[in-house]
């Protein structure tokens, strides 16, 4: 029989801008077997024969990875096979760089400096050897993380990971800079980009396999292999991120974790962490931005929250926290400014969802997150601050004034009485964060507060029982307008609502106004009354367990949110329409929205904004007429104050269904 050969041909392409120097190796040559040469031709072998019996996603890894080996081998055969000459050792140091660098892509903090001192050379002499190729460092670096990114998007195995995943892998800690350059580098978005490769790949079979046999494939599922299910269940466990069909809906979970929370602020860039249809449910983590009030009993043990709050003196986990600049150069307060203060996990993409739609949050579960430090272990602790924003800040009677205090709760969810009692409280004392910047006031989110530095008293609200309230203070979609905008001002979006009826059982609909909808959630409470007087409710980090229904706007005729422009909530027996100071506050002041909303804000015109709402609704959905609407808003339409300190201020009107029982 005569040798058979077998030959990869590997396309410039598939080098995914390596730096592989000028080929050597332009004749053929015989290498002798063992070492690597060995690992490559059995792999190759392996290959050749399991070809037709390799899924797409299977063939994608391996053509990558004999990409990878044969690039290796052939840099290994230029050196001993080349004369001592000084080109052939530059030739392998840079080998040896970029290999360096390829291991340490997911490396933020990757600098020439430091990958010139592991190979014992200066950083003058590095970036001699990338001008040798006509490259230089930076340049490198970045082509390799957008080629590897590249490669993961287009690859079907790597479809589960979102594309803030796949950039954070590749050492990218801001997604909309990865955006911004990877459309700059490839001509499309990360997401336009993914769809573009989904779109391209063939259909894949019920087996998904390369050439599996149709009657193979009957026979499989006529005696399927003993144990599979088995296999596919385990599998399914050991990843709560995806999601497993239950019927004709998909349960997804979404746990709480630096890479999966925006912090701070609302963006249409975002990459969404997960996609749902619609009627899926998704069960999704969130953490209180106040847990770090007492880090002991909220963080400690609880590997989520300590990767979200996780801040060293030479790293912050989560960097941006707030819509404001990055360097940090208006205040130097940190990162992000504090112009927003919620910890949002998502955001999460709703498949067709498109500009005019409506997107209906249908609350199901909400449970307290439970401390994982093993003192507390199962304890429920909560935090409320009586802080600068708050409207009380001006009115003190006693001093010092003014003043901040912080109150620590337990929450005790269980029996027929939930409800919260005060464990002690303390005033605010300046703290210094791990950079090394000092918070004389609570300026920025999650400075830890380190124990010993402020003085705890007890027995506060001594004997006094408050009433549980769980709710969400923020569930929002993305606006349009800005790429940043800040989570405290509440608007048409949602956002940072905080209105306790936001609880289990209670729905709210939400004008959909980018592609996918972007949907958040964040800033769960314990307890809050209305007005939200100190400036924050008993926050506590909780779970909830979501229904989301796509309203397309084809279909929005005869229904109570057909002209939706605010977000309308929906309990058992009531509607609770909400009204604003500036019901859009990001059109109405432009480019100045986020800082002269906080200026201009007031009852007066979040009242009319709610009873120009009510009217409408009464009007439009309930067919009264103006004088019918204004009567009955009077006599039976309770309006409350929803809350005073988020800077656009708000009023909600509570309309009783049990009105309408008999009307025709």
């Amino acid at each position: 029989m005569a040798p058979c050969s077998i030959v990869l041909s590997v396309t410039a392409e598939a080098l995914h801008g390596r730096i592989a120097g000028k080929s050597r190796l332009a004749a053929p040559r015989v290498v002798a077997p063992g070492g690597l040469a060995d690992v490559f031709s059995r792999m190759l072998d392996a290959t050749a024969r399991t070809l037709e019996t390799l899924a797409d996603v299977e063939w994608a890894a391996i053509s990558q990875s004999l990409v990878d080996l044969l690039l290796t081998f052939s840099h290994q055969l230029i050196g001993p096979a080349s004369e001592a000459s000084g080109t052939a050792t530059q030739a392998a140091i840079l080998h040896r760089i970029c290999q360096t660098i390829e291991r340490r892509l997911d490396d933020p903090e990757l600098a020439p400096a430091g990958v010139a001192g592991a190979e014992g050379i200066s950083e003058r002499y590095l970036q001699k050897l990338f001008e040798g190729v006509g490259d230089n460092f930076t340049h490198y670096v970045r082509e390799r993380r957008l080629q590897r990114a590249w490669a993961d998007l287009s690859n079907p195995a790597e479809a589960h990971q979102s594309i803030s995943e796949i950039a954070y892998r590749y050492g990218f800690g801001d997604s909309a800079h990865f955006s911004r350059t990877f459309r700059h580098r490839f001509g499309l978005p990360p997401r336009e980009f993914r769809q573009q490769e989904a779109e391209r790949a063939p259909p894949s079979t019920a087996s998904g396999q390369r050439g599996w046999p149709q009657d193979a494939l009957a026979q499989l599922r006529a005696h399927p292999v003993p144990g599979a299910a088995k296999k596919i269940a385990t599998l399914a466990a050991l990843n709560t991120d995806e999601c497993c069909e239950a019927a004709d809906q998909t349960h997804h979970h979404l746990s709480v974790e630096a890479r999966r929370v925006h912090w701070g602020y609302f963006s249409r860039t975002l990459a969404p962490q997960t996609e749902i249809s619609s009627g899926d449910t998704i069960t999704i983590e969130t953490l209180s931005q106040h847990a770090s009030d007492d880090p002991e009993r909220m963080i400690a043990g609880d590997s989520g929250a300590e990767d979200v709050f996780g801040w060293t003196k030479h790293h912050k986990n989560v960097d941006r926290r707030g819509a404001g600049p990055m360097d940090a150069s208006v205040f130097g307060r940190g990162a992000g400014e504090g112009f927003g203060v919620h910890i949002c996990t998502g955001p999460i993409a709703v498949k067709e969802a498109q500009p005019g739609d409506v997107l209906e949050v249908r609350i199901l579960d909400i449970v307290p997150r439970p401390s994982r430090n093993p003192q507390f272990e199962g304890r429920v602790f909560g935090s409320s601050v009586a802080a600068w924003w708050g409207y009380h800040y001006s009115e003190f009677l006693a001093g010092p004034k003014p003043r901040e205090v912080v109150t620590i709760y337990e929450i005790f969810d269980a029996g027929d009485n939930p409800h919260a009692c005060a464990l002690y409280s303390y005033r605010w004392e300046p703290q210094i964060d791990p950079f090394g910047v000092v918070h004389s006031t609570y300026d920025y989110p999650g400075v830890p507060v380190v124990p010993g530095t402020v003085k705890r008293r007890h027995a506060v609200l001594d004997g006094i029982r408050i009433p549980l309230r769980p709710h969400f203070g923020v569930i929002a979609v993305a606006p349009r307008e800005a790429d940043f905008v800040d989570s405290v001002p509440p608007s048409y979006f949602g956002g940072n609502l905080d209105n306790w009826r936001l609880g289990k059982g209670s729905a709210v609909y939400l004008p959909v106004s980018v592609p996918g909808a972007l949907l958040s959630v964040g800033d769960p409470h314990a307890a809050q009354g209305d007005g939200e007087l100190s400036g924050t409710a008993i926050e506590c980090s909780m779970t909830g367990t979501f229904q989301v229904i796509l309203h397309k706007k084809g279909n929005l005729a005869g229904q109570a949110f057909a002209d939706l422009s605010y977000p309308l909530i929906e309990t058992e027996t009531d509607w609770v329409l909400t009204g604003f100071s500036h019901p859009n506050y990001l059109a109405e002041f432009g480019a100045q929205g986020q800082s002269e909303v906080y200026a201009t804000s007031s009852l007066d015109l979040a009242m009319k904004d709610a009873f120009r709402k009510m009217r409408r609704f009464l009007m439009n959905v309930k067919g009264l007429s103006e004088d019918e609407a204004i009567a009955l808003m009077s006599a039976a339409v309770d309006f409350g104050v929803t809350q005073v300190v988020d800077g656009n201020w708000g009023v909600h009107a509570i309309l009783s269904k049990r009105l309408f029982e008999n009307a025709p």
